[in-house]
């Protein structure tokens, strides 16, 4: 390992000291094909339409250095976070996403999916090879989740208790069905859908957590929300009644990356937060205790090989 890669273990080892964790479970990491990842990597390098400012890759490494990375931080459970952009992908990724959580026990095994003819039967095919949660993109992907060839997998989602993590709101750039509507409409028919909102939906940021408020399954994570790079441009509110929420939200927020797609070392997501003066107890809920409720994950060497079920996550900020 690299000076740098040592020392920015220490750095996130030395949060997981201070505020008193076993470990980190992270929501919202991404590992693909190395084609479709390396595409990804020439979007964010020429800052396309969907991206619209300058956006430095901090972690270019080999598929195995990026695992042992994480490891090396602390994190006991992830994800592969993949997505298609057009029909005729999400199963292909989803039997990637299979192979690479067969070969990496601690990933939590990942699946996706497009509105298109078949999407019920591959998604359900995917829940019952074990898949642990999903990722929606609707900025990428340009779908309505309201969709009906969606509707049937909503519901089985739903019906399975299959957490989704969710890029629904409207950064960095809006797309034509993001925003709180098109999910307020999702839920409104799927109440018990264990949506998870991405990024804590920003820039809506508090539209969304009305929504958690409003609905008991559904959870926020913390993807970039509160570092430099998103402050810079999308601030979460001064506002000390809506950090109040936050905090009251506790229970129902999930430590978030987007590993390796971001422009600053990885520790800088965990100090940001710790910043948020929200104290010891809310981050090792968020940081660990939410998702490891979530997912089942046992409290010690359980990893992400454990059990798909699991409790919701409650009264762990308190």
């Amino acid at each position: 390992m690299s000076d740098q890669g040592v020392d920015e273990r220490a750095a996130v080892r030395a949060f997981l000291a201070r505020v008193g964790l076993p470990g980190l479970v992270d929501v919202h990491t991404h590992f693909m094909p190395e084609r479709v990842l390396r595409k990804v990597w020439a979007y964010f390098d020429s800052a396309g339409p969907l991206i619209g400012r300058e956006w430095p890759i901090a972690y270019r490494q080999a598929e195995d250095e990026r695992v042992a990375l994480l490891r090396g931080f602390g994190v006991r459970a992830f994800t592969s976070m993949l997505y298609p952009h057009k029909p005729g992908m999400a199963e292909w990724l989803n039997a990637w996403a299979a192979g690479f959580a067969d070969r990496t026990p601690d990933c939590l095994r990942t699946a996706t999916f497009f509105p298109e003819p078949g999407a019920e039967s591959y998604v359900r095919a995917a829940v019952e090879g074990g898949a642990r949660v999903f990722k929606a993109h609707l900025q990428v992907g340009a779908y309505d989740p309201n969709d009906p060839l969606l509707d049937p997998v909503w519901g089985l989602l739903a019906e399975a208790r299959v957490p989704v993590v969710t890029h629904c709101g409207s950064g960095p750039v809006r797309g034509a069905f993001t925003g709180p509507g098109p999910v307020r409409a999702l839920l409104a028919r799927h109440p018990r859908l264990r949506l998870v909102v991405a990024h804590l939906g920003m820039p809506e940021y508090t539209e969304f957590m009305e929504l958690a408020e409003r609905h008991e399954e559904v959870r926020l994570d913390t993807t970039m929300a509160f570092t430099d790079f998103t402050e810079a441009v999308t601030p979460f509110p001064r506002d000390p009644g809506v950090r109040a929420r936050l905090a009251d939200l506790g229970d129902r927020v999930l430590l978030g990356s987007d590993f390796p797609n971001i422009p600053y070392p990885y520790a800088h997501q965990l100090t940001a937060l710790e910043g948020l003066g929200l104290g010891d107890a809310w981050l090792r809920a968020v940081c660990h205790g939410n998702a490891a409720s979530l997912f089942g994950i046992e409290a010690r060497g359980g990893g992400a090989e454990a059990g798909r079920g699991g409790a919701v996550a409650g009264g762990a900020a308190s």
